[in-house]
């Protein structure tokens, strides 16, 4: 983990054995892991199916891998993104509702048009092709969950992910 990632608590709840409800993880998160460059993600918690199996004892937010999406599940996570993050413009299978925490960004379409986003500020991403750009000079930290969605369909094409 890298020194500068912020202090992210982590609350997951659960049962016990007899079926009562407890709190299962308490924790600072400490599993942030490096992005592209110049930023780093941690999953708060995953699932491989939708709706959601909230049986079992797994950690949902220490599964392997990074997840752009999960074909037929969901990722909640947090994104780190530093000043001069590395450009990648890229779309997902997926409907991403976001939650600017902290900072600002910019998030730019695949025409250029640039919409500006900061602290407080909440955005439903659709399937578009996007790249973030962080042309301040603090982290910006983006709270976002994906849940997998069909491919777009416009202009008579499919819109598959990319990059």
């Amino acid at each position: 983990m890298d020194q500068g990632t912020p202090k992210i608590r982590r609350v997951v709840t659960g049962h016990d054995a007899n079926g009562k409800a407890i709190v299962k993880i308490d924790e600072v998160c400490s599993h942030f892991k490096p992005g592209r460059g110049n930023a780093y993600i941690c999953n708060i918690w995953t699932t491989d199916t939708v709706p959601a199996n909230n049986s079992g004892q797994e950690d949902g937010g220490m599964r392997e891998g990074k997840f752009t999406m999960i074909e037929n599940g969901s990722v909640f996570r947090i994104l780190d993104f530093r000043p001069g993050v590395e450009r990648r413009m890229h779309r997902t299978d997926s409907i991403d509702y976001l939650v600017v925490m902290s900072g600002e960004i910019w998030m730019e379409m695949d025409d250029g048009v640039e919409v500006h986003l900061k602290s407080g500020d909440v955005m439903v991403q659709r399937g578009t092709v996007h790249n973030w750009i962080n042309r301040g000079t603090e982290t910006c930290i983006i709270a976002v969950i994906l849940i997998h969605a069909k491919p777009v369909e416009a202009g008579g094409k499919v819109l598959h992910a990319e990059g």
